[in-house]
């Protein structure tokens, strides 16, 4: 029974096939000649069986930026069988012309005067179709270029328009970090990102500092989110004032990398100690250090909050008297006076 096969192309593009029923199972890394929509096409093996399975049922696209040709559809079109050194060598001159391929598509969008920047261009192994991605803020009418680009190259022509995520996503390149773009190499998936990400990770909500080469927000802030939202459960929030072995300290910071709580007294001052100190502190006290995580543990339990007996939270209460020397009243709300009651003046003669 033939399985799935999980082939990638150039760039990030991916498409998935039917095995072939003989000759030796397909591995990992093998370079395979499969059926095209029209032609051949030659790629590397990224994955195969029960895995190849997964990724294609919930596979969103199979090219970058939009859709495939219809490789996710049933039935797949098959492997036909490992690539041979000539073909691999040919495949070597089909990339190494495309750069030339390229600079005549932007002269000819030059031509037509079309705002639009070509970002890359793919043959097909077989040579019989060219591809062409490119990015615009606006839908182009590229009906005439098509026609031109179609009489130039005597083959046929595909404009595909992507995102600049998805543009460098193809063309790769290296990241403020050092790396390899994350988006190029191992993340096949974009996932929106939005500023309450950077947010949650207490990082600078400029968009020039945490975006990336394409001018987006950077991958990394959706990725790494859930480990910062799991990891903060773990410590108090930052605000509040919980009591200590020194008296009532003020939350302000917490590292959560090496878990340290940066805690503020009026009488001691300021300090730095670690989680694991803290927690020894405050059940030194008899009390218990909320957390998140504690909140949650509580509720699987199905004890309500409330009802613990030792809290580490202090919340503000207020103290100061009212007007009529009655405590709990808050010092700067002004008493209302009701409509028609106290002394009037009279009006004058």
């Amino acid at each position: 029974m033939s399985h799935t096969i999980e082939v990638a192309f150039k760039g990030t593009r991916r498409g998935y096939f039917a095995a072939p029923p003989e000759g030796d199972p397909l591995r990992v890394g093998d370079m395979v000649l499969v059926e095209a929509e029209r032609g051949r096409d030659l790629g590397r093996v990224t994955a195969t069986g029960e895995v190849a399975d997964r990724k294609c049922g919930g596979c969103t696209s199979c090219a970058v930026g939009a859709a495939a040709e219809s490789d996710t559809a049933a039935p797949h079109r098959a492997v036909l069988r490992r690539a041979t050194a000539d073909e691999l060598r040919g495949l070597a001159e089909v990339r190494h012309s495309e750069d030339d391929a390229r600079r005549k598509v932007v002269e000819r969008v030059r031509a037509h005067h079309l705002v639009m920047k070509v970002s890359d261009t793919e043959w097909q192994y077989d040579r019989n179709k060219l591809t062409i991605y490119f990015t615009a803020e606006k839908r182009v009418d590229f009906r005439a270029l098509v026609r031109d680009l179609a009489s130039t190259f005597r083959t046929r022509i595909e404009l595909r328009q992507i995102g600049v995520r998805d543009e460098a996503a193809r063309l790769g390149g290296v990241g403020r970090c050092g790396r390899e773009y994350c988006c190029s190499t191992w993340l096949k998936e974009l996932s929106p990102v939005n500023l309450g990400l950077a947010k949650d990770q207490h990082l600078s909500l400029n968009p020039s500092q945490i975006s990336g080469g394409c001018g987006r927000l950077l991958c990394c802030l959706r990725y790494e989110h859930e480990f910062y939202v799991t990891a903060r459960k773990r410590f108090p929030k930052e605000g509040k004032t919980i009591r200590t072995a020194i008296g009532a300290e003020k939350v302000v910071a917490v590292d959560i990398f090496r878990e340290r709580v940066f805690l503020r007294s009026e009488e001691q001052g300021s300090r730095i100690i670690t989680l694991a100190q803290l927690r020894e502190e405050v059940e030194g006290l008899g009390e218990v250090l909320l957390t998140a995580e504690y909140r949650a543990r509580l509720a699987a339990e199905g004890v309500p909050p409330g009802a613990a007996t030792a809290a580490a939270a202090i919340e503000p209460a207020p103290t100061a008297p009212n007007g009529n020397g009655a405590p709990g009243a808050h010092p700067n709300r002004r008493r209302r006076r009701r409509r028609g009651s106290g002394p009037t003046n009279p009006p004058p003669e």
